[in-house]
């Protein structure tokens, strides 16, 4: 099976994760594609190929070398975002693309205008969706071509490698995919995702993370007889929210800026819910801003009366960089792999996080290189061919060169 025809067959299955669910995974749905997975490991010959109960899979290529070298390990999650449906997903691939705005289906246009990163695979081959769906590049370009690396090596003895493990999880668009992931069962002295966008894209700082749950009490009277009485969480919520600094937010930012994001209200006049995300590169300030949610909470307590408004702060995950740092030559490997694969690689922070960064603090340092895909989470995403194929040849280097390490 070639490249192209491994992703999209991997596109048909629907793996949308649920932020709503407590199941692992997320969704059952996702444990139909773990066991396609599965079978197509075993058929290609990898070994020690399974599948737990909650739908993560580990398998290994042999090593076909005497050195004694690192085990590495190659990982890419199986769900796509809630954000867009992943059901039916119509995949087109558009031959020699002209660079020009691409009608996906009748009144559906995905214009160079409005997603220029178009322009840079002008004369490439590319997969496109119909606009009805999302692609599912983010993250099943990355399983497609870790799958295809391995096959390249396992048909290529020529190409010395120590032992190398695949891992495939659920849920990491929901921040879990790493929560479960038995790092002690994969057995490797480092490893990579293949989550990251387009080429050369090397990523190995991310944000500090935590969720925020405001949980207003209001009193709800009768509005003709409400003064003095009521207190309407609806419109303290919305008191709340403008205590938010309106030039930290994600619209506000970039680079290494930080923000708060608001991503929910539920609200009645007797009680409020307002869910938020919080992020930051620099951990000191990534502290402050819980701090400084707390005094929202404080001083709305000050006005309101003790308990009107409560906050519910956790940790979601941290900054990778600090646990790379001491293992620089995890990226020196895929600095130099993607220079011997003719990729020019970009280094920069992540404004969000993959499963590689809670990994690296289970004691994985995981970085994370490109898959390919653009425009990630809606109708408009895509993929080169021809991108996805340098993944596999940095795949194929990475091993190659890690089989040098011990010289």
């Amino acid at each position: 099976m070639d490249l192209v025809e491994r992703f999209i067959n991997y596109t048909k299955f629907d793996t949308q994760s649920s932020e709503e669910s407590t199941s692992v995974p997320s969704t059952a749905k996702q444990l139909e594609f773990a066991k396609y997975l599965k079978k197509e490991l075993e058929n290609e010959g990898l070994s020690d190929v399974e599948m737990d109960d909650m739908g993560y899979i580990y398998a290994t290529l042999k090593s076909n070398t005497k050195k004694k070298t690192p085990t590495i390990g190659f990982i890419s999650h199986m769900d796509t975002s809630p954000d867009a449906s992943g059901k039916d997903v119509k995949a087109r691939v558009i031959k020699n693309y002209d660079g020009n705005d691409i009608e996906l289906s009748p009144g559906i246009i995905s214009s160079v205008e409005t997603f220029p990163e178009l322009k840079a695979h002008k004369g490439e081959d590319i997969i496109v969706t119909d606009g009805t769906t999302l692609l599912g590049a983010d993250d099943k370009a990355g399983i497609a071509e870790i799958v295809q690396a391995m096959c390249y090596l396992r048909d290529h003895d020529e190409i010395k490698h120590g032992d190398i493990r695949v891992g495939f999880n659920p849920d990491e668009e929901i921040g879990m995919g790493a929560h479960h992931f038995d790092v002690e069962k994969f057995g490797c002295d480092w490893a990579y995702t293949v989550d990251g966008g387009d080429l050369g894209d090397l990523e190995y700082e991310n944000f500090n993370a935590a969720g925020a749950k405001i949980i207003i009490k209001g009193v709800s009277v009768h509005t003709g007889y409400a003064k003095g009485k009521m207190v309407n969480a609806s419109r303290l919520a919305v008191e709340f929210q403008n205590m938010i600094p309106e030039n930290e937010t994600p619209e506000q930012t970039e680079g290494y800026q930080g923000f708060y994001h608001l991503i929910g209200i539920e609200s009645r006049c007797e009680e409020a819910k307002l869910s938020y995300i919080i992020r930051d590169h620099d951990r000191n300030r990534f502290e402050s801003r819980k701090d400084f949610i707390e005094d929202c909470v404080n001083k709305m307590n000050e006005k309101y009366g003790d308990g009107t408004v409560k906050a519910v702060i956790y940790d979601q995950y941290y900054n990778m960089k600090e646990k790379i740092d001491p293992n620089m030559h995890v990226i020196d490997i895929v600095l130099r792999a993607m220079q011997e694969s003719g990729v020019s690689p970009r280094v920069e922070p992540i404004r969000g996080g993959t499963d590689g960064a809670q990994l690296s603090f289970k004691g994985l340092p995981c970085p994370n290189i490109f898959a390919g895909g653009v425009n990630f989470h809606g109708p408009h995403e895509f993929v080169s061919i021809q991108v996805m194929e340098k993944v596999v040849k940095t795949i194929v280097k990475i091993a190659e060169i890690t089989e040098e390490y011990n010289d």
